[in-house]
């Protein structure tokens, strides 16, 4: 099958981890699949090149707004079409229902290949205390209502997700549940070892994963344990702050940002793993400590319900609680086969020709 990906971003090179699971699904699509990856912002240049076994399109739109995007809005069209009628696409797939989504959507009408739009972030979310969400703002909204509204099918990484979509494309679509998965050769667990009690979270440090939450609950816990965050971001120093006049930094350690090669070593040296956030379309970081069988502990955003004990947003006591909880489990379970990089890269695979067939 000749699969079209429409993605904001995509690896320059094998060294680069642009965006991991995306990554990883290109190479599982490959293997059975003619795949052809059109990326509209990064790499910052136009290029064309080979990997993981798929062919990657650059359109180099790097950080163009105004005028500039029409120009990569247009560059991305002509580059669709010209690919279409070198070999003809059976399926567009794009990830995000923004500009991403929304290109793909326009380019299946044009083409007449049927197009699936993968919501994956804040398209449908608006945090307005926090700034955050593609709702807030009257563009992104059109692009987004155009991207579902064009689409000949829609699809979210979490029961969750799934549930809130459902609310903006009505009673009469379905949207399906598709999640990203997880390379379990990667992210494996370890033999049990005796090591410090280390809750470990990861994530950007920015509003929507609301670390100052984590960190009041942090300080509410008993257990002796330490508490390390991998991620960098423009609230670190507040968050750093915060946790000094908590009385917690010499048990809070900033670990800044690991590159997702080395990643695994950082969840098989935890004893738990926590997420704290305002909003999670998917949460791939719970996935992959989940497979390195850490038990997971949250808020009730993105896959969280669905692994271990989520609580109330914004809620420290409840999320203490679950930490605490999650600290006392020793958890030798391995990452559900729904969830697994194999399984959901069959399921997309059967997703195409679901639509194919019906085109």
């Amino acid at each position: 099958m000749n699969v079209g990906l429409v993605v904001p971003g995509f690896s320059a090179d094998a060294s680069d981890w642009c965006i991991p699971a995306l990554r990883d699904l290109v190479r599982e699509l490959a293997r059975t699949n003619d795949v052809r990856v059109f990326a509209l912002r990064y790499p910052r240049c136009s290029a064309r090149y080979a990997l993981e076994g798929a062919q990657v399109i650059t359109l180099g739109g790097g950080t163009r707004r105004g005028a500039g995007t029409l120009s990569v809005w247009l560059r991305t069209l002509n580059a669709l079409r010209e690919e279409h009628q070198r070999w003809p696409f059976d399926v567009l797939h794009a990830f995000w229902a923004t500009e991403s989504g929304l290109l793909a959507a326009i380019a299946g009408k044009l083409l007449r290949a049927p197009t699936l739009v993968s919501l994956a972030g804040g398209e449908l979310t608006k945090l307005r205390d926090i700034g955050y969400g593609d709702q807030l703002r009257a563009w992104e909204r059109l692009k987004v209502a155009a991207a579902l509204r064009l689409a000949t099918s829609i699809s979210a990484g979490s029961r969750y997700f799934v549930e809130h979509a459902q609310h903006f494309v009505g009673p009469s679509r379905t949207v399906r549940l598709l999640p990203l998965g997880v390379d379990t050769d990667r992210f494996s667990p370890q033999p049990l070892s005796q090591h410090d009690t280390v809750l470990l979270h990861v994530g950007s440090l920015v509003p929507v994963k609301d670390q100052t939450t984590l960190l009041t609950a942090f300080a509410l816990l008993r257990q002796p344990s330490a508490l390390h965050i991998v991620g960098e971001g423009p609230l670190r120093p507040a968050l750093e702050h915060h946790a000094l006049n908590l009385g917690i930094n010499d048990r809070v350690c900033f670990r800044g940002p690991i590159d997702h090669s080395q990643l695994s070593a950082a969840y098989q040296a935890a004893t738990a793993f926590v997420i704290s956030s305002r909003h999670e379309a998917q949460s791939m970081v719970a996935l992959e400590a989940a497979s390195c069988a850490l038990p997971v502990a949250g808020t009730s955003v993105g896959v969280i319900p669905e692994l271990g004990n989520a609580v109330p947003i914004g809620d420290p006591d409840a999320l203490m609680r679950a930490m605490a909880g999650a600290l006392e489990t020793r958890s030798t379970k391995q990452l559900p086969a729904q969830f697994e990089l194999a399984t959901c890269s069959a399921r997309f695979a059967a997703c195409y020709a679901d639509l194919t067939r019906a085109a």
